[in-house]
């Protein structure tokens, strides 16, 4: 049994190790896949959710809630949970695939300088030094709000926006120039139509700026309208810039944020595909043509995909959820990223299995009839299908055996 002397700690250095790398999966790993992951990240988006909600209804003076023990209680608890939550994500920083290969305190400070580990780190810093300092942690109030910016390490959806965001950040700037350059324009006119008639709002630039950015950004705040006939035609004129201004960074980041998640799917789906044995050896042009012809399919719970001894004519990919496959008086159950059916491609097949969704799935499905409209368009992808029906031995024996166990029995071996 190894001492702490020997190891310099409790544990070994591969104990080590295998804690961290452990601790990664639950913290950044696919929570969809660990049940700890699961468990801990609701935890942690509940935490966030209750602090902003505590936070709010503290400024309510009638809940008499800034005084109370419970919420002091809560507020400590709550930065002893982030800042442990912090510590771990530092110190599983050598574990992501980013910084592998790195020094494990250069890895840890390039985490530290990210923006998620930022935020982790404002979620609990700034209240322990108000608390050393003596500071009342009303005056922080804004930044317990902050907290709520946490949840976007749990969104896929958020995750994808801010990729968006730098991935289009040249374009975005160039758009925020031409509205500083309207407003300018915009002020610069409006100065010079009204300047003398409404000397207390249009008597220089800087104060028309406020009517130009009102009206550039189509808010129309009210308080301040030309009068003059050249006013108004100058007004009409920053409208209309106004709508193509805003039109277009609304138009940039709605094309890049649905071809982020067009991409993101594709690539799921592409992983999904080439782990098929039947589809293992194709190329990507062939592999891509298999990924046109998926249908996608939403399953609810309870509902039945497949019924055990119907004709089997197509395969299915599960994108998200569980199916349960039911073998009489046995049940499997296949989870994201597995398959089923691979059978019906190559032979008549009847299904030797029930297969029901246990919970909500996203199903993307192989008919038969689809795969032939591809085999007819690139006869290299019918070669390699019948190669691999031929081949007993080969890769087909084990698409063959994996189909058998995911619910597929060839009908020549029923009427065998």
């Amino acid at each position: 049994m190894a001492s702490r002397g020997q190891h310099g700690g409790w544990l070994s250095s591969a104990g080590r190790r295998g804690l961290r790398r452990r601790l990664y999966e639950v913290l950044e790993g696919n929570a969809s896949e660990d049940r700890i992951g699961r468990w801990v990240n609701a935890a942690l988006i509940g935490l966030v959710l209750a602090n902003v909600v505590a936070a709010v209804l503290e400024t309510v003076p009638s809940l008499l809630l800034r005084d109370t023990v419970l919420l002091h209680g809560f507020e400590t608890f709550s930065l002893i949970a982030f800042a442990a939550e912090y510590g771990l994500r530092l110190w599983i920083a050598p574990e992501d695939p980013r910084y592998r290969g790195l020094r494990h305190r250069t890895a840890r400070l390039r985490y530290a300088r990210s923006l998620p580990a930022l935020v982790d780190l404002a979620a609990w810093l700034p209240f322990v030094l108000s608390a050393l300092w003596g500071v009342n942690l009303r005056t922080l109030a804004i930044l317990r709000l902050m907290r709520f910016v946490k949840l976007a390490r749990y969104s896929s959806g958020m995750q994808s926006l801010f990729e968006v965001l730098r991935s289009e950040r040249q374009s975005l700037l160039a758009c925020l120039w031409l509205l500083v350059a309207a407003v300018l324009i915009a002020a610069s006119a409006m100065y010079v139509a009204e300047g003398s008639v409404q000397p207390d709002h249009m008597g220089s630039i800087p104060q028309a700026m406020w009517w130009a950015m009102s009206t550039v950004t189509t808010v129309g705040y009210g308080d301040v309208y030309p009068i003059t006939p050249a006013g108004r035609m100058i007004a009409g004129l920053t409208m209309l810039t106004g709508i193509i201004m805003i039109a277009l960074p609304v138009g940039i980041i709605a094309t890049a944020f649905v071809d982020v998640i067009k991409r993101r799917d594709f690539v799921i789906t592409w992983g999904m595909v080439a782990r098929v044995p039947l589809f293992a050896d194709l190329d990507a042009a062939a592999i891509g043509e298999i990924h046109k012809a998926l249908s996608a399919h939403t399953a609810q719970p309870g509902e039945i995909i497949a019924r055990r001894g119907e004709p089997a004519r197509s395969m299915y990919f599960i994108a998200s959820g569980e199916v349960e496959l039911e073998f009489g008086d046995e049940t499997a159950v296949l989870g994201t990223g597995q398959f089923f059916g691979e059978m019906a491609l190559l032979h008549n097949a009847r299904r030797a299995a029930t297969a029901r969704a246990r919970r909500r799935c996203m199903l993307l499905a192989l008919d038969a009839e689809d795969l032939a409209e591809v085999i007819r368009h690139h006869p290299d992808i019918g070669q390699r299908i019948r190669s691999m029906a031929k081949d007993e031995d080969g890769p087909h024996a084990v698409g063959r055996r994996s189909d058998i166990a995911a619910g597929e029995v060839p009908e020549k071996d029923e009427r065998d």
